[in-house]
């Protein structure tokens, strides 16, 4: 692997609450994000210690009411994110919608179109979202009256990946344009990243981390791995407002970016400092697999007469496009931990 150009990121871990962000105005180019789910029972008592009104909904089975009550509380968070969010930035949330029965009666409450909603509201545009069909070992199981019509439910096993820019596309300086172009993606990745289904990436270990829960919460790492590649170049900032175990943050410390996270309760702060302390082995396993891979799958072109056009200058290997040809890969190699951030250096040519 040819060493990529010097780089050190930093990975700010704050304590605290994302509906009042200590983040200055335009100063974040990425954010993703998985927040609590409004109606899903694991987030009733979060969502009742930020606004107690809603234990009430629930107990008298005002789901609608519940339902609103909690995305309110959401709601200013989605206004600080897009506060912190350069023009152009992007904002990826990924949420599911949730099914409940309250009362004897049993809802859909989609979380996914109350969100889109709310970034409308705020100015956001809204982009081509991602299905993420997340994997199942119970193919036949039912919801309802089983076998007989009429009283079924549709089994949810999806949830999404909304996508928001704030204002116009992204404008780049020259420095910027260079490091964009180190940052690209093979072209065989952004077939399947960009594709509106992603399959094949299971739910992550749900650990106890304290704080009143017994599961986390946390998505796989692979998704916010793929986000960031698509939607931050090195040296970006990716803001993670609810940050949980913080596999955003690994995320980004594993690809060269810079990160914040944002979490409420002081529980998790060692399970984030962990993530980002195995983020350095991460991130070289995850760019040595692509590489791997694309170097399979360029074996596999040219086997079939096809052999790429161009050649990469970093990593010597075929490529499709000549947007491809300066895709420099960052590689941490060790990072030092102070008392609320990380530093993380890469390989370098010195």
């Amino acid at each position: 692997m040819t060493p990529p150009a010097p780089l050190t990121t930093t990975h700010r871990v704050i304590i605290g609450d994302a509906r009042r962000l200590p983040i200055v105005d335009a100063s974040v180019q990425l954010v993703v994000t998985s927040p609590p789910y409004p109606m899903i029972d694991m987030w009733d008592d979060a969502f009742s210690e930020l606004q107690p009104g809603i234990a009430g909904m629930l107990a008298r089975a005002e789901g609608r009411a519940a339902f609103e009550a909690m995305h309110r509380v959401l709601d200013t968070v989605w206004s600080e994110a897009v506060r912190v969010l350069v023009p152009g930035g992007i904002c990826c949330i990924n949420i599911g919608d949730a099914t409940r029965s309250l009362g004897g009666e049993f809802a859909l409450y989609p979380n996914h179109a109350r969100v889109i909603a709310a970034m409308l509201d705020l100015g956001m545009t809204v982009l081509p979202d991602i299905l993420w069909r997340k994997p199942t070992n119970a193919p036949n199981k039912f919801m309802g009256s089983g076998m007989l019509p009429g009283g079924a439910y549709v089994t949810y096993e999806h949830e999404y990946i909304l996508v928001f820019r704030k204002g116009g596309k992204r404008v780049f300086t020259p420095a910027e344009k260079l490091r964009r172009a180190e940052s690209a993606y093979f072209w065989e990745e952004r077939n399947v990243w960009f594709s509106d289904v992603w399959v094949g990436l299971p739910g992550a270990h749900q650990r106890a981390t304290g704080g009143g829960r017994e599961r986390s919460g946390a998505f796989p790492f692979e998704l916010p791995y793929r986000l960031v590649q698509m939607y931050a170049m090195q040296g970006d900032t990716v803001l993670d407002p609810f940050a949980g175990t913080g596999t955003t943050l690994a995320a980004a410390l594993s690809s060269g970016r810079n990160s914040i996270g944002v979490e409420r309760l002081r529980a998790f702060e060692p399970a984030i400092f962990e993530s980002l302390a195995q983020a350095v082995d991460a991130g070289r396993a995850r760019g040595d697999q692509r590489l791997a891979d694309h170097a399979a799958f360029v074996d596999a072109r040219t086997a079939a007469g096809k052999p790429p056009g161009y050649t990469s200058v970093h990593h010597g290997l075929g490529v499709i496009t000549r947007q491809e040809t300066s895709i420099r890969l960052a590689v941490p190699v060790r990072i030092e931990r102070g008392d609320e951030q990380v530093t993380a250096w890469y390989l370098s040519d010195s």
